[in-house]
């Protein structure tokens, strides 16, 4: 197996960073904003005497993963990666010399917020051993700086003083053998002896984005997501809380884990086309930009004295061409087509070829109905497997396009079909209600369906309903 060198490791730094700073900022990126007042979304890890008030996350996160050894002494070098909250307070210089704490101060016509920023912070534990369990305790120091702020004669107009709560975490990991491969154990706990009675304290004490980057040493990862038949059973028996693992680097390697408090596939990737981060719930880029281009001069002043990631999505918007922004506009692709391994799709590639036909609407707007009087998505069929489905027919549902994390909570889940419908490109949809979602008769009532492919679907018998559905082939 190939040692993982720095670059691999900085390859999968780069999507990791994208999970560390989800929610780290979110648009408008304004202190102002309501919901930049409780921003931290995923892989919190709160502290674990805190108060019922302080509505604080749980403190611990575990997560297990299959690694086949290769005969040499099996070991992980392990990172912990999370932020550690900072808070920046602003305090105006008195006559008499004193500071007092305000929400802002405008220097020579520049304004400086108080706020709370997020140090990053590493724990690596290199060539941790699997051969027996083991337990590593660490403390994040905390601290305080100031900075002084003065005006463009030097005099002093105040200072910002940053500070921030020291950490404890623990780590323990260990293997257990498991149909000739070792199960690999980690948990993570925040153990910050204090007891937290506010919010702002409890956050304080939190790790935030919590995620963990596994190198292997004497063997090699195995995917838990699409596991070989022989490690199928065993990736079955694998329990995750709070932290899923999946493989990440180069397609096709196989010697670093990335265990993430969001639902990843193997080998994640930062689209190409992205050209830096928005922080915000993953939304997609070109709609943050334009909701960005949007935003009054006064609005985006704030966004920039609010924090200097925040300053850096504005300015970097503001400065993107025309050209800059179609590269956001996305580009067609193939989901079943296999990519090629050596190099990504050109930023520049065009895509006119690939556009689909059109039909000729009558003179209707593409949307309205009317375009095309033949589609009738009540009676439309559409035959899978031999069988014409239609509405009210029943299926069973197997996802494979992962178009959606939720969609994982359906496969095997038998559905009733409520219309078959096709969109402008020629695809096909099948509208879906789960037969046992007590709240089926409501999304059907309002029209808010669940939409699979064909493929996606396998017809139950003729004459199955949904009282004797367990006995229908599968």
């Amino acid at each position: 197996m190939t040692p993982v060198n720095a670059l691999t490791l900085d390859h999968v730094r780069t999507v990791a960073d994208a999970v560390l700073y989800e929610g780290y900022l979110l648009y408008p990126y304004r202190a102002s904003s309501h919901k930049n007042r409780s921003r931290w979304q995923f892989g919190v890890l709160g502290p674990p005497s805190a108060s019922p008030a302080c509505f604080g996350e749980e403190p611990d996160m575990a997560m297990q993963c299959l690694l086949a050894p290769d005969g040499t002494p099996a070991a992980v070098t392990v990172h912990l990666r999370f932020l550690q909250v900072q808070v920046r307070e602003v305090q105006r210089r008195e006559a008499d010399g004193g500071h007092t704490p305000v929400a802002a101060l405008t220097v020579d016509g520049a304004q400086v917020l108080s706020w709370e920023e997020a140090v990053e912070q590493e724990i690596v534990l290199p060539g941790l051993s699997l051969a027996e369990p083991s337990e590593v305790r660490r403390t994040v120091p905390g601290g305080e700086e100031v900075e002084e702020l003065t005006d463009a004669d030097g005099a002093p107009a105040g200072r910002i003083v940053r500070r921030r709560l020291p950490l404890d975490v623990r780590i323990r990991a260990g293997a257990t053998a498991d149909d000739g491969l070792l199960r690999l154990s980690l948990d993570v706990a925040n153990e910050h002896p204090g007891a937290p009675g506010s919010k702002d304290d409890a956050i304080r004490s939190s790790l935030i984005g919590a995620h963990l980057i596994l190198r292997a040493h004497g063997g090699e990862f195995v995917s838990l997501l699409e596991p070989p038949e022989h490690a199928a059973a065993a990736a079955a028996r694998c329990r995750q809380r709070r932290c899923w693992p999946v493989l990440a680097g180069a397609k096709g390697s196989v010697d670093t884990v990335l265990g993430a408090p969001i639902i990843l596939y193997d080998y994640p990737e930062v689209a190409e086309q992205s050209p830096g981060a928005l922080f915000d719930s993953t939304e997609i880029d070109e709609i943050l930009t334009l909701r960005v281009m949007t935003m009054t001069e006064q609005e985006k002043a704030e966004a920039r004295a609010t924090d200097p990631r925040a300053r850096e999505i504005i300015e970097r918007c503001d400065a993107m061409s025309a050209a800059d922004l179609q590269q956001l506009h996305g580009l067609l692709r193939d989901p079943r087509a296999a990519a090629p391994q050596d190099q990504p799709p050109p930023l520049n590639a065009d895509l006119r070829n690939s556009e689909p036909p059109g039909f000729d609407t009558g003179g209707a707007p593409w949307w309205d109905p009317a375009s095309d009087a033949s589609v009738r998505p009540a009676s439309d069929a559409v035959v899978i497997d031999g069988v014409s489905v239609s509405k009210g027919s029943l299926v069973r549902v197997h996802p494979s396009r992962r178009a959606d994390a939720q969609d994982l909570f359906f496969a095997g889940q038998v559905a009733r079909v409520t219309a078959v419908l096709s969109d402008v490109d020629g695809g096909t949809h099948v509208a879906l209600v789960l037969v046992d979602d007590p709240a089926a008769d409501m999304h059907d009532w309002y029209g808010r369906y669940f939409y699979f492919a064909p493929d996606e679907l396998e017809p139950l018998a003729a004459g199955t309903t949904p009282e004797n559905r367990e006995e229908s082939p599968s």
